[in-house]
């Protein structure tokens, strides 16, 4: 497969949604290792089959390579109906988001926590497709830090973000986007990331960027998903990871934290690890902002 020249890329095809994690910040780490953007090295491949991305998220790095056959996955049901009403309603998505934002703008909080409140009601099961896809992007726009965070009940529980003039729309970016997603094969899936080993196909180009294991026992975050992501989900992910790999010849990339626990589950011999410094506001506590140091695995 060929990813497209900065020609025939949409500029405008860009993450949307704010998410814990993003990678935009370190695309340029990240090209270091991807096939064409650099196959100076015996362990980068020149090329690949099909691009696989296990945990979406806000899909960096697919809207910066934007691959025309792709494989990518979220266990967030909400968030994989935004990609897909973005693909297929754009247009009623917008005038929804437009319709938050005129009701945000009378009320602010109160209307932030009305429609964050919404998912408490039996009602909510009833809301369409574009309503849910539209209330997660204003949600996102709107809370603090723009956290997706679920409770133990599936509640999304992030406070008020208290933004004077936050962008709860933007058009250029969705339709782009959408139209990026209806002109490929990009298939959009919502299942455990074990489940996709079918669907990948030999030689794919697989990057997973999982829910980070924890720094310390106090800085765990797990709340993407109501059951969170264990250390054993962890331990799955480096089996999922190396089975590709001898079962089906694929290259793969793994962004995690760089802890003793994820250096000594890669330390095998089909894995390299870097080390690399990344910027995080995530931290409720301001002073512990700033750059911390990451793992970016690459395996084949």
């Amino acid at each position: 497969m060929a990813i497209p020249t900065d020609n025939n890329k949409n500029p405008n095809v860009n993450p949307f949604v704010k998410w814990a994690g993003g990678k935009r910040q370190l695309l340029h780490e990240i090209h270091k290792y991807v096939p064409q953007l650099n196959s100076r090295s015996k362990y980068v491949p020149k090329s690949f089959s099909q691009y696989c991305e296990p945990f979406l998220g806000g899909a960096a790095l697919l809207f910066d390579l934007q691959p025309p056959d792709a494989l990518v996955n979220d266990i967030n049901p909400e968030l994989i109906n935004v990609y897909e009403q973005v693909r297929d309603n754009a247009d009623k998505l917008i005038r929804t988001l437009k319709q938050h934002k005129r009701e945000y703008e009378k009320t602010g909080e109160e209307y932030f926590y009305t429609v964050r409140n919404r998912d408490r009601l039996r009602s909510f099961n009833r809301l369409s497709k574009v309503s849910r896809a539209a209330r997660l992007i204003f949600l996102n726009k709107t809370c603090y830090n723009g956290l997706f965070r679920v409770n133990s009940r599936g509640e999304f529980n992030t406070p008020y973000g208290r933004y004077k003039n936050p962008n709860i729309i933007n058009e250029k970016t969705l339709l782009a986007v959408s139209a990026y997603l209806q002109a490929n094969n990009i298939s959009l899936q919502c299942t455990d990331f074990v489940e996709l080993g079918k669907q990948i196909k030999k030689k794919a180009f697989v990057y997973a960027d999982p829910p980070y294991h924890p720094v310390s026992g106090t800085a765990s975050f797990t709340g993407y998903a109501k059951n969170g992501f264990t250390e054993d989900d962890q331990g799955r992910l480096r089996d999922f990871c190396e089975r590709l790999i001898v079962d089906k010849s694929c290259y793969v990339i793994v962004s995690n934290s760089f802890t003793d626990c994820i250096r000594k589950l890669y330390s095998g011999p089909r894995f390299r690890i870097k080390k690399i410094n990344a910027n995080r506001n995530i931290n409720s506590v301001a002073g512990k902002r700033g750059k911390i140091p990451e793992a970016l695995i690459t395996g084949s």
